[in-house]
This record gives structure tokens, C-alpha cells and sequence, in this order.
């Protein structure tokens, strides 16, 4: 297998989305960063497509609250996060100590790119594959949450090894 430079595109393959889409299936009941849905979340029917203009908002707030946590900001990532990821772990200090005991990956990855996401059963699934400095692939599994106001917020993380390997 090819050898994938620091910085160099990894592009998706369609077959790969069945495989994460059971990955996030599975992950969903297990919560991650937690799986708790407040009274904030998504109003209404329950969406089974969302616009590309929504998922690139996804996007934003995934990569925004990732710079935070890498600039060690934690009040900033943890105003990313869902109400009710922020009521079950209190504070921000709290929220840092977890990311860097469970998804120390999301902090050292030299390498992300965003895959193709879905809605599953009403809930929204960002991957985002990550390759950290040893050459070791993993996907994050985004679950994500829209409040009342529109903007949208982490409501659970699960880190799955990837088929992908980077040599």
C-alpha cells in the first residue's frame, strides 16, 4: 500500500461507508463522549437527509471544537459540546480530563479528513478518519445533536479502527 504523505488527501472510497455506517450502528447505543439527548435537540419530524450547506456546518463545529482542544482550550471545545454532554460532565475541566484519558487521537492526529456522513434512525453521523503520528488510521464517529436555535452540537464520540492503513 501506498505510503500517504503529511498533509496528502486520502479520498474516501463509497464502499467504505456501509462498513463505517455499521461501525456508527453499533456505537450509537454505547454513547462515547456521551449519548445523552436533552430537550434541545433536533425539533420536530426526524430528518433522514440533510443538505450539503448542513453538513458543512457539521463539519465546522467538529473541526472548531478539535482546534480548541489541540490549543488546549477547554472552555471553548466544551461549548461545543450538546447540553447535555455539558450537564453530564459538569465543566470544562472535567470535559478536557476525558478527551485526553479516552480520544487522546483527536489531539494528536497529524492528519484528518471528514468522510461521507448519514442519518441513521434520526441520528447524524460525521466520520471523521483520523491518522496519527505512527501511521495508525482510526475513524471518529460524530454523533451530532441541532438545537432549537439551528446551530448544531457534538452530542457523542466513538473512536473505531479504520479498514484504512497508512504506511
Amino acid at each position: 500500500m501506498p505510503r500517504v504523505p503529511d498533509g496528502a488527501m486520502l479520498k474516501p472510497r463509497r464502499w467504505h461507508l456501509p462498513l463505517l455506517l455499521g461501525l456508527a450502528l453499533l456505537c450509537l447505543p454505547l454513547g462515547g463522549f456521551g449519548s445523552a439527548h436533552g430537550a434541545e435537540a433536533q425539533q420536530g419530524p426526524l430528518e433522514t437527509t440533510l443538505s450539503a450547506s448542513q453538513w458543512k456546518a457539521i463539519q465546522r463545529v467538529i473541526s472548531a471544537q478539535r482546534a480548541a482542544l489541540i490549543a488546549g482550550d477547554g472552555k471553548k471545545a466544551f461549548a461545543y459540546a450538546s447540553p447535555g454532554i455539558q450537564a453530564q460532565l459538569g465543566d470544562a475541566v472535567a470535559f478536557m480530563t476525558m478527551v485526553h484519558d479516552g480520544y487522546s487521537v483527536l489531539l494528536t492526529a497529524r492528519y484528518v479528513v471528514f468522510l461521507e456522513g448519514a442519518v441513521i434512525d434520526g441520528a447524524v453521523i460525521q466520520p471523521l478518519r483520523l491518522i496519527d503520528a505512527d501511521n495508525t488510521v482510526r475513524v471518529a464517529l460524530y454523533t451530532m445533536e441541532k438545537q432549537s436555535n439551528g446551530t448544531w452540537r457534538v452530542s457523542g464520540c466513538r473512536i473505531a479502527p479504520s479498514t484504512v492503513q497508512a504506511i
